[in-house]
């Protein structure tokens, strides 16, 4: 939750552990699951996208959307149903995970992770 002064609340972001790891908690905007490498990307026009892997970024606009041709799932730090990443994961038919606080610090590129976009889960595989 976003509050008109500044002040953000993150609920359900880190339920401890899963099955495997660690599982971050974020809101499911496209269905289905991935499981893949992780690619942290902080801008779009440098980097070395590999196909399959899972693109981890704060948010995503239209500058974003030749990365998602190749990648295997979206997980986002900020977003909602309708925004950029969710619309455009969807129409790609790639699981994506939106509202995961620090995302991009607590996964890191190599980890391999586990994305459930249908209950909004990303689970560890190795830490």
């Amino acid at each position: 939750m976003l509050l008109t002064d500044g002040r953000a609340f993150y609920g359900d972001d880190v339920s401890g552990e899963g099955t495997s790891g660690p599982t971050l908690v974020g809101t499911p905007v496209s269905p289905g699951v991935c499981v893949g490498s992780v690619r942290v990307v902080l801008d779009p026009r440098a980097v070395q996208f590999t196909p399959g892997e899972i693109l981890v970024c704060r948010g995503t606009d239209p500058a974003w959307t030749p990365l998602f041709l190749v990648a295997a799932g979206l997980v986002t730090e900020v977003g909602g149903l309708i925004t950029h990443g969710s619309v455009v994961a969807r129409e790609y038919g790639i699981p994506a995970v939106v509202g995961v606080h620090d995302a991009t610090t607590r996964l890191r590129t190599g980890q391999r992770i586990h994305v459930d976009g249908t209950n909004g889960r990303i689970t560890v595989l190795d830490a």
